[in-house]
């Protein structure tokens, strides 16, 4: 028998409900008319507190004389639903119109595959997904290095066919807005190892030394290192970020459909610049590195003549000459990497953010692993 009644009017919308008497711990509840937004408030606190009152266990929601449904409607109904279910009760929801108990199904199927747990990962899985990852990294290496190689090479024999424009304002991007940093990175650097070198040799009066230190070490090692990394932050990550958005706004897919390679279009000039600036900028960096060795050594009371006849007596042409091919191949990975990161985008909001996150660190693991190969290749050679 129903307790209690109540009606909520608004406009045409029209919504009744009552409630019956729980027995065996079953509460019915039965409804009549629009169950949407503007009614339902009522409702809902209603059936809230009859269901803490009577300490229900079951429940039914008749809904057979529901004549409109919507999405909060169906938020109630599956609410107390599982309100129910989660204390351990039943529920049923009865006699609801067929399409009405469609779109509630979708609903509820949407909502629990939402909370669905997926899963972790095992150790396994992790580590056969990077192989596989690397794997394909390997195939795009090897598939890119030809594609470049025949069209730089094709670029070579017909120079007219290079757009020298493109090589131009890369020169301008990769080497004129670089000057600065990589000349106050090189001073910095210069000044801090000077300083830092020539307090410890004090103490056995052989700061003068300071200065073939950071004579070889800059033009043999940290000169194309240093700048090789800063371009890889710099340069690198600009090459995958443009070609990344060219690839998303499918500019590569038109580039092809003209039949124009996007290889010999976009990556050589973009690598010919970079091979180009490279050596210079590194120049500058060792330059401003010396100058900022030159200052401790003064502040020191050294002469001037005296510490640049030490750092050449230091160094040979062989020296400045392994520095500058460290330069250019740090160059050719530095460029390779960002624009193959950019041609490897994929769809979606991140996909730009992460190749060019990729581009960055894949670029500054492979400069330190062949400056590795590098120092062994020169050290068994002799150079």
């Amino acid at each position: 028998m129903p307790v209690s009644e109540a009606s909520h009017k608004d406009s045409d919308n029209f919504l009744s409900w009552s409630f019956e008497r729980p027995e065996d711990n079953t509460s019915s509840v039965y409804l009549n008319g629009s169950l949407n937004t503007q009614n339902l408030s009522r409702l809902w606190q209603e059936t809230e507190k009859r269901i803490d009152e009577d300490n229900t266990k079951n429940l039914i929601i008749d809904a057979g004389k529901v004549n409109y449904l919507d999405m909060s409607g169906q938020a109630y109904l599956l609410h107390f639903s599982r309100l129910i279910e989660e204390r351990g009760g039943k529920s049923q929801i009865k006699n609801l119109r067929k399409d009405f108990a469609d779109m509630l199904g979708q609903l509820s199927c949407f909502d629990c595959m939402e909370k669905t747990a997926y899963p972790k990962s095992s150790i396994l899985e992790e580590i056969g997904k990077a192989t596989i990852k690397l794997g394909h990294d390997a195939r795009d290496f090897f598939t890119f290095v030809g594609q470049f190689v025949s069209a730089f090479s094709h670029a070579l024999i017909r120079p007219g066919t290079i757009r020298w424009k493109d090589v131009y304002l890369n020169i301008e991007n990769v080497g004129a807005k670089a000057v600065f940093i990589v000349c106050l990175i090189g001073f910095l650097m210069g000044l801090i190892i000077s300083f830092q070198s020539a307090m410890p040799l004090r103490m056995f009066g052989a700061e003068i030394f300071v200065a073939r230190l950071l004579g070889l070490s800059m033009v043999r090692e940290l000169g194309p290192l240093v700048t090789a990394i800063i371009l890889a932050g710099r340069t690198g990550s600009s090459f995958a970020a443009e070609i990344g958005t060219m690839k998303i706004n499918e500019e590569i897919n038109a580039l092809t459909t003209m039949g124009l390679n996007p290889v010999k279009f976009l990556v050589v000039p973009r690598m010919l610049a970079t091979m180009l600036v490279m050596p210079f900028l590194t120049l500058f960096f060792i330059i401003f590195s010396l100058i900022g060795g030159a200052l401790v050594m003064l502040s020191l009371g050294f002469p001037l003549i005296t510490y640049i006849n030490q750092i050449t007596m230091s160094l040979t042409m062989a020296d400045f000459a392994g520095g500058m091919f460290k330069a250019v191949i740090f160059s050719l990975l530095v460029s390779w990497i960002g624009c193959v990161r950019g041609l490897q985008t994929t769809s979606g909001a991140k996909a730009v953010g992460l190749s060019t996150t990729s581009a960055v660190v894949s670029g500054i693991v492979l400069i330190a692993i062949t400056d590795g190969i590098f120092a062994v290749t020169f050290y068994i050679l002799g150079i």
